[in-house]
């Protein structure tokens, strides 16, 4: 089994929401956990995870709109609609209620998702990025690292045409605590995967989108906070415990957690402290 090969217990479908088809892989039995993943990657980052999980709970992999083996729409990447994407897989796959597991961007789809359908969530596990229109966001902006939130105009798709690998490097390496260990069979995967064509727009408009996903959190915030329990995950060179104090803005049974010896990309960097945090955060 390669790097990014799902185990035997999972099955690939392509699941039609509205305007867009989004690729899942499915596997095992019990509890349902939905992992949802963030820019410069895809569902892939979850292989270890996926494979842990699967021995004892039903597990759904998903790759957000336009990214990954999902399709390129020319739109709704803000994360209401997105969040509409997962229920609609849920919905397919007759899935009532979940424990949600995001990285990144995939923690502002999975807030949006808790918030629009609080009903059908048990848990939320949320990794080491904050979310639009929630606890201090301006600071956090000031961070000459976040550059790439406002990168934009209308030559940022063709400034990286052929150049998807140049790219991305920044973040692998300037969001790890050691870079080394995202490694160059990780570094050519994803590369080749956002060189496919829309690919890179997908990306690049998800981060658009934030302005947008700031005014939709803040009215969901403004109806209350989430109440199912919250564990807030940081690497310790990237959030830390920073994730905890801004989903304490968000939610109201909030638990910390720190992956040691990890910046940012947490399943690459410490993938055994990452799995052991969130399953004893599901056996709570």
């Amino acid at each position: 089994m390669t790097a990014f090969a799902f185990p035997p217990a999972f099955t690939v479908k392509h699941v039609p929401a509205k305007d867009v088809t989004i690729y899942v892989r499915f596997g095992g039995s019990g509890p349902a956990v939905v992992l949802l993943h963030g820019y410069g990657e895809t569902g892939d980052m979850w292989v270890p995870m996926a494979a842990d999980l699967v021995r004892d709970h039903t597990v759904l992999v998903l790759d957000l709109r336009g990214l990954g083996l999902s399709s390129k729409p020319p739109g709704g990447f803000d994360k209401k609609t997105q969040a509409g994407d997962v229920a609609a897989v849920l919905d397919d796959l007759k899935i009532d209620r979940v424990t949600l597991v995001t990285h990144d961007i995939g923690n502002m789809v999975g807030y949006a998702f808790a918030a629009l359908y609080a009903q059908r969530v048990t848990r939320f596990v949320l990794i080491d990025a904050p979310i639009p229109g929630i606890g201090p966001r301006e600071e956090i902006l000031k961070n000459p690292l976040l550059w790439h939130f406002r990168f934009g105009g209308p030559d940022m798709e063709r400034l990286v045409a052929g150049r998807e690998r140049i790219y991305l490097d920044r973040f692998w390496n300037e969001f790890s605590a050691t870079p080394a260990r995202f490694s160059e069979d990780a570094r050519n995967h994803y590369a080749q995967l956002y060189a496919m064509p829309g690919a890179m727009h997908s990306g690049f408009m998800q981060f658009a989108a934030f302005d947008q996903d700031a005014r939709d959190n803040k009215a969901l915030l403004a109806k209350g906070k989430l109440a199912m329990p919250v564990l807030a995950i940081g690497g310790e060179k990237s959030f830390g415990t920073t994730m905890a104090e801004i989903m304490r803005f968000a939610a109201t049974d909030v638990q910390s957690g720190v992956i040691p010896n990890s910046g940012h990309w947490i399943m690459e960097e410490n993938p055994a402290a990452t799995i052991a945090m969130v399953r004893a955060f599901l056996a709570r």
